[in-house]
């Protein structure tokens, strides 16, 4: 009995399609990747935190986007480069591993979303409430904003794989190379309803709050630019805008991808490779987009190489 017990816990993966001939350079390539994604995240992180003059509220927001982006890179990658290197035997997860993967998956693509969301509001307040920026945009505020992003994504993401969780299981195949909760649900031979209706509100209310309130914000914002007839303060206004806007473009159109090729069966196998480059591409584009468009970054960046490259001068 316990033997049938930890069996049916102990579900199958499905293989990557990776053939033997290419495994080590993707191998090595997606290594390198996450190496970078680790490093550019985590080291932007730190340059800030380190740097007096990035200690505003804009910087200290985009601390939450880099550590959520590793995060994600974390959840997925590390798994699929194990899963390169045994390409010819079969991939087995824990059902208790695959659970916690999974809502890892769902918390690192919601709080991108909520993330955005509290940055769009810091960039409304600079741009439309300049005077009382200071005042409205504290510290307290700045820690209430992100504490509100995590929670709200925690508590709706527990509800979702909760509700896949309660379901007892008739098969143990995952159709997919890593767990998410579509992968937890259709293992069960039970009624689904609750779980479509829960994920169908999910999905409206996470993307629906999202697009409606970044929207609001820049038409909001367009307008404050089209009253003010001051060129330069407009010109640094929508540059700081263009990227978070470009940031949050890329993350929609790319759940949108996923969303759709859901429901084309036959595509299935373009609906994986789309997931998982959604774990491995955004992380590295934003920390490439934010890291080089804004001017403070980049000053604070090239200062850090200059100062090594003098200490290294000195060295020798």
């Amino acid at each position: 009995m316990e033997n049938q017990t930890v069996s049916k816990d102990i579900l199958l993966l499905e293989r990557l399609q990776v053939t033997s001939q290419s495994s080590t350079t993707a191998f090595i390539l997606l290594l390198l990747v996450y190496i970078f994604i680790l490093v550019s995240n985590l080291g932007l992180v730190a340059l800030i935190f380190r740097t007096r003059s990035l200690h505003q509220p804009m910087y200290l927001l985009l601390c939450n986007m880099s550590i959520n982006d590793a995060f994600g890179a974390t959840i997925v990658i590390p798994h699929v480069l194990r899963d390169i290197l045994i390409s010819n035997s079969e991939r087995y997860i824990h059902y208790f591993c695959c659970v916690i993967q999974g809502f890892c998956v769902h918390f690192h693509a919601s709080a991108s979303h909520s993330v955005l969301m509290i940055m769009a509001f810091d960039r409304y307040v600079a741009i439309c409430n300049p005077l009382r920026y200071a005042t409205i945009m504290t510290n307290r505020m700045v820690v209430k904003l992100s504490v509100a992003a995590w929670a709200v994504v925690f508590i709706m993401v527990a509800i979702l794989v909760g509700l896949s969780v309660r379901l007892s299981r008739c098969r143990r195949v995952i159709l997919n190379p890593f767990c998410d909760n579509a992968s937890l649900f259709s293992l069960s031979c039970e009624s689904l309803i609750i779980n479509h209706i829960y994920g169908l509100g999910y999905t409206v209310v996470l993307l629906g709050s999202s697009m409606g309130s970044v929207t609001l914000t820049y038409l909001k914002i367009a307008y404050a630019c089209l009253r003010n007839k001051n060129k330069i303060l407009n010109s640094k206004a929508l540059q700081t805008c263009a990227t978070h806007l470009a940031v949050y473009i890329i993350l929609l159109v790319s759940g949108f991808i996923i969303v759709i090729l859901h429901r084309f069966p036959q595509l299935s196998g373009h609906r994986k490779v789309a997931s998982f480059l959604g774990h491995v591409a955004l992380p590295t584009l934003n920390a490439v987009i934010y890291g080089l468009q804004i001017k403070e970054v980049r000053k604070t960046i090239k200062a850090v190489f200059n100062n090594n490259k003098i200490s290294l001068m000195n060295v020798k």
